[in-house]
């Protein structure tokens, strides 16, 4: 990884010198966009829409539009004065519990390495929080951009989670809140069963990108100059028409789907059970068939005459 930022963690009088780097990336799989005919790249010119000449980008500067359609040129010494361009803090504003915050504020995550002599401070600070059970309500400027941010641990390393804004985050504004719908306490109650079926322990390895996979194996047989052969896509089911009914079928899958994947994971637990049932299966056969040969009516024999 390649640190991305430069700056300190500012905690009271305390400053931590840290790098920022990203803690995510992308797997998806990239494009470009070409001339169907040969493969050629797709090329793009920047052109003014006034006058139709192609603009160099150093002649390039941003434009804020109004309501008009007039258009506000700003360019590089309107950002020079703004404070953003020259901060380097991660001012800690507050502690609070990580239970506080909805998980739909968060941003992009990034890690944090002490940078210089900041590994003391850093540990201390980080332990601390770990002994606290909080999480520290931070505000950090990226790329001309001022942001309220979680600073958390995660495997002994400081987290930075950047948060959206209030307004940033629309309201969910749906009709059928506003309707009053009826649930019975059966239903309610299959539902929670259903819930209770399917808890399981979160790995995040159990899971994979299947479409990410399916499409690199149609660009390896493109490479490879095979036929691609197109998976069938599952059956879609259509909308419950018995709610119960089809709550009650789900347990019933969930249940026999753990059983399936509990047996996967003990392949020689399953091959016991199975090979102990087959033999008490044969035992039974042949303890089956010695009773009928025993209640079966014995032949009598028959003299024949001289």
């Amino acid at each position: 990884m390649r640190s991305i930022w430069k700056g300190a963690i500012s905690f009271g009088l305390v400053t931590i010198p840290v790098k920022l780097y990203s803690a995510t990336e992308q797997k998806d799989v990239t494009f470009h966009q070409v001339h169907r005919e040969d493969g050629g790249r797709i090329k793009y010119k920047r052109v003014c829409s006034v006058d139709g000449e192609e603009v160099p980008y150093s002649d390039i500067a941003k434009g804020y539009e109004l309501a008009t359609g007039e258009m506000v040129v700003l360019t590089d010494e309107d950002f020079a004065d703004l404070p953003l361009t020259t901060s380097r803090r991660i001012d800690v504003l507050q502690f609070t519990p990580a239970d506080q915050i909805d998980p739909i504020y968060f941003a992009k995550s990034y890690y944090l390495e002490p940078d210089g002599q900041g590994a003391k401070p850093y540990v201390l600070l980080r332990d601390a929080l770990e002994r606290s059970g909080q999480v520290a309500v931070v505000k950090v400027a990226l790329r001309q951009r001022e942001s309220l941010a979680a600073l958390r641990v995660r495997d002994g390393v400081f987290v930075l989670e950047t948060m959206l804004w209030p307004d940033e985050i629309r309201e969910a504004d749906f009709g059928f809140l506003e309707e009053d719908v009826d649930v019975r306490p059966q239903e309610l109650k299959m539902a929670e069963s259903l819930i209770e079926t399917m808890v399981a322990d979160f790995d995040p390895a159990e899971y994979k990108d299947a479409y990410r996979e399916a499409l690199q194996e149609v660009i390896e047989a493109k490479v490879a100059g095979k036929e691609v052969v197109a998976p069938e896509a599952p059956a879609e089911a259509g909308p419950a028409v018995d709610l119960m009914a089809a709550l009650r079928a789900s347990v019933e899958a969930a249940k026999r789907e753990r059983q399936g994947a509990t047996a996967a994971k003990s392949p020689g637990r399953a091959a016991k059970t199975k090979a102990a049932a087959s033999g008490a299966a044969a035992r039974k056969a042949a303890s089956d068939g010695a009773d009928e040969e025993e209640k079966a009516p014995k032949k009598r024999k028959t003299r024949r005459s001289a």
